[in-house]
């Protein structure tokens, strides 16, 4: 079992990443923005692919690495966790934590209650975490819907594509 598995895992993920989303877009975030957003703030260096990045040397002090076992199969990853959101977010939801907004689109924004517990995480992966969401949220917070499609079908793109043996040793 991994740690994707357990849903407490999971809403904690969740309730940083939602915290992060609430200084760029306070109005709240739909469930695809949010699966998207939590996706890359765990496997941030799809996002910083460059060497040259300087995000990418703040996520690899963070402790990110593209060569982890993580960073294959991605679009499967991508997808299982997507399909766990809605159900996570209602979780939330549920504890207080989430509230909806409905205007025309089903929007999710951190409580009061939720900030607290966001910023109660104190752990090294907690850090980690909430640094890649940030630059995720800073690169993609404030992009429409389309373009973020654009971001999300380049990705996957190249992450579909088979390496060869030495660039899974030496990265990308």
């Amino acid at each position: 079992m991994s740690v994707e598995d357990d849903r407490r895992f999971r809403v904690a993920c969740l309730t940083l990443l939602l915290d992060v989303v609430a200084d760029v877009r306070p109005e709240g975030v739909d469930a695809h923005r949010v699966a998207l957003f939590d996706f890359l703030a765990a496997h941030p260096l799809l996002l910083a692919r460059e060497e040259s990045d300087p995000d990418r040397i703040r996520l690899r002090l963070a402790g990110f690495d593209d060569r982890a076992l993580s960073y294959r199969s991605v679009v499967q990853r991508y997808v299982t966790r997507r399909q766990r959101i809605p159900d996570d977010l209602g979780w939330l939801v549920s504890y207080g934590l989430v509230t909806v907004v409905l205007d025309g689109r089903v929007r999710h924004l951190l409580t009061p209650a939720g900030r607290e517990v966001a910023r109660s995480f104190t752990s090294m992966y907690a850090r980690a975490y909430r640094e890649a969401a940030v630059i995720v949220v800073n690169r993609l917070g404030r992009m429409p819907d389309r373009g973020l499609a654009e971001v999300m079908s380049q990705w996957m793109a190249l992450r579909a594509q088979p390496r060869s043996l030495d660039s899974l040793r030496t990265g990308p």
